[in-house]
């Protein structure tokens, strides 16, 4: 009763877990997705319509182009007539200076000269004068208008009308008298005295400006309430993009007039939901061992929440192209941490999401599709970097060929494609590189370990390693037939080879502390035979918890910790085990003295591990070998193992025991070159 009320707790507490879990998922990718209301379509001029037939649920005006409005208003402003206040004091002003700076004649002239140059400048001021700059920048338009405000009325005239300051200097001139006595006249300064009467009215110029530009119309047709306005295959022309968008322009308009948001939210909620339930029963039914994992279930939904995060974001404040975004890194840390088919359905709910942000949904999700599956296919065993330029280049490459079948789909001429989407695609294989790096912050964070850091920790020429090879010769020779013995039942029954190679390789590395304690390192002499049972068995015993410190000092990722923990399990170390018990038969046994710490393997690497370590070892004190001799050894000390319980905690099989055995054997023959017996020829007795 008792365990059943305590299996119904954990399935509940799990039932609660994943349940927190959907709901915090959701809640973050809601909480960044952006609100858009209204129909999200996907189109452009020249492609055809990829929906159902669109009718206007409302009257609606069709909007002009943002570049025909800008040509209309560039009209306007060229052709807009500024006001210019006349100001009559200027004149009386400059006159009457002019007049009483040479009231005694201009000197070495008649004194007609001076009334006749001051008929000129009143002549001047009477037709108007402008600032030369003011008047420059107008005068290259021959027909330019002007607003001559004059007390309260304002009158359109031609520029050329009007003088500058410098136009109307040289015009004094145009008189043969004066033109005649120059040289005399231009010593008086007489442009001192031609300063500009008309001034630019401005606030009456921008006001009336803003009026006229104002009342430009930005619409031009309307769309009635039921009216088509395409049809499935029809192909956008100008007019229908700018009706299309017309008729979003007044959605999200309408929209903004009546608050949307709370139906949006719902429609969000709904949506991310089903998916990231979607997910979460695909891992329920089918990737069960990944629940009771925190690690794996934390980096999953961590990478289906970071990417539709970013593509919020970058939608929200129109940074640059979502394509940039190299959404392939999921399923790539996916594949190489977990597994194919995982990486594939999270790549999918992911993208999904994804599409509920951007604007472009169809072509977003096949490229995006396609981009993941060639990571996936590319990276079926992640072993060296290179792979990773190797998987960059190709996903590259696929995006821009589905890319490409789709714009030719779309368009009738390659020249009228657009090109612009290629470089995204660059920028997203370069943003890719970054995986490796990354890829060790995954490992770190979430507890995983990389093929090719297994390769690099396998590595002989590593520190520990070659100390164990310099102090441990024996174990390290053991621990490189361990390894391929693993590793080839790792191979032929689907488990991780690259993985158990490795913890083969540092399985043993406790032994460095005494070696000659241990058979493979022994030349004859045994220092154990002088030793009680209970002493040689703590001492062989304690190769494991030495092994452990060893990897903590050296940093070893905990997964290759297991294997020094489980290569053993809780078995006992039998001879010394047996021997006390035969030298003690009445006496009772503290059997902890002779059981290794454990814990059993719990995974098929791990059993594979011992499997191989047990053979490997007893193999070396077979007095003869022979094919009946090894299979017999391994099927013994195996069985002994299965019957032990060791392997109740992980998901070996009894068909996989049985291919570990025939490979050992195998392979155990092939190292001690066993032969078959010939028969000898029997000779006749001699008569």
């Amino acid at each position: 009763m008792s365990r059943l009320y305590n299996t119904d707790k954990l399935y509940w507490r799990n039932a609660l877990t994943h349940t927190a879990l959907i709901l915090i998922t959701v809640s973050i990718i809601v909480f960044f997705l952006p609100r858009n209301s209204g129909p999200q379509f996907s189109y452009d001029v020249g492609k055809p319509w990829m929906y159902s037939s669109l009718i206007a649920q409302f009257d609606f005006p069709i909007y002009k182009t943002e570049e025909a409005i800008k040509a209309e208003q560039d009209t306007i402003i060229k052709n807009f007539e500024p006001y210019y206040n006349y100001n009559k004091a200027v004149e009386q002003e400059q006159l009457g200076r002019f007049l009483n700076d040479y009231k005694e004649g201009i000197p070495g002239l008649s004194d007609d000269y001076v009334k006749m140059v001051a008929e000129h400048l009143h002549r001047l001021y009477q037709a108007g004068i402008m600032n030369a700059p003011e008047y420059s920048e107008l005068s290259p338009d021959t027909m330019k208008m002007i607003r001559l405000v004059n007390g309260k009325n304002a009158t359109s005239m031609l520029l050329r009308n009007f003088y500058s300051t410098l136009t109307a200097y040289e015009e004094l001139f145009t008189d043969a008298r004066l033109a005649a006595q120059r040289q005399t006249l231009q010593k008086c300064d007489l442009n001192e005295y031609i300063l500009p009467n008309l001034t630019y009215d401005e606030e009456r110029s921008e006001t009336e400006k803003e009026d006229i530009l104002g009342s430009v119309p930005l619409a031009s047709g309307m769309v009635l309430s039921g009216q088509k306005i395409i049809d499935r295959g029809e192909i956008v022309d100008d007019y229908l993009f700018r009706v299309l968008n017309s008729f979003e322009k007044e959605t999200q308009r309408r929209s903004a007039t009546v608050s949307t948001i709370p139906s949006t939210i719902a429609g969000q909620v709904l949506f991310v939901g089903i998916m990231i339930i979607l997910f979460t029963i695909f891992l329920r039914l089918f990737r069960k061992d990944y629940f009771e994992k925190p690690r794996s279930i934390m980096m999953l939904y961590a990478m289906i929440i970071i990417f539709p995060v970013f593509v919020s974001l970058m939608m929200t404040n129109n940074i640059l192209s979502v394509y940039v975004l190299p959404f392939t890194m999921a399923p790539i840390f996916i594949r190489v941490f977990l597994d194919s088919r995982t990486a594939f359905l999270t790549h999918v709910t992911m993208v999904l999401i994804c599409a509920a942000a951007v604007k472009y949904q169809y072509e977003f999700i096949i490229v995006q599709l396609v981009a993941g599956l060639v990571a996936i296919y590319s990276l079926r065993e992640l072993s060296s970097r290179s792979q990773l330029f190797k998987t960059a280049l190709l996903v590259t490459i696929g995006s821009s060929a589905i890319y490409f079948s789709i714009q030719l789909m779309q368009d009738n001429s390659i020249t009228t494609m657009d090109h612009s989407m290629y470089k995204y695609f660059i920028v997203n294989g370069v943003l890719l590189l970054f995986v490796y790096p990354l890829m060790l912050i995954i490992e770190k964070m979430f507890g995983f370990i990389s093929n090719v850091t297994l390769i690099e920790l396998s590595n002989t020429s590593k520190e520990l390693l070659r100390n164990l090879s310099e102090e441990a010769p024996g174990t390290f020779q053991h621990s490189i037939m361990v390894g391929n013995l693993a590793v080839e039942i790792a191979t032929k029954i689907g488990a991780k080879a690259q993985l158990v190679r490795t913890g083969a390789m540092y399985h043993d590395i406790g032994k460095m502390k005494d070696p000659a304690f241990f058979t493979e390192n022994q030349a004859g002499v045994n220092p154990l035979d002088k030793m009680s049972r209970i002493e040689a068995a703590q001492t062989v015993i304690s190769h494991v918890t030495e092994g452990l410190k060893t990897a903590e000092k050296y940093n070893l990722p905990s997964i290759i910790k297991d294997f020094i923990k489980t290569h053993h399990g809780t078995g006992k170390t039998k001879y010394f085990y047996i021997s006390y018990k035969n030298e003690h038969p009445d006496e009772p046994i503290d059997e902890s003295m002779f059981s290794y710490p454990g814990p059993d393997p719990s995974t098929r690497e791990q059993a594979i591990l011992m499997m191989a370590d047990s053979v490997e070892a007893a193999s070396r004190s077979l007095p003869e070998y022979t094919e009946e001799s090894i299979s017999r050894l391994v099927n013994r000390i195996i069985d002994s193992q299965v019957d032990d319980g060791f392997f109740a905690n992980c998901p070996i099989t009894f068909r996989d025991i049985t291919v570990a055995k025939q490979v050992m054997t195998e392979r155990l023959m092939s190292i001690y070159h066993t032969r078959i017996s010939y028969p000898e020829l029997k000779t006749k007795a001699a008569k």
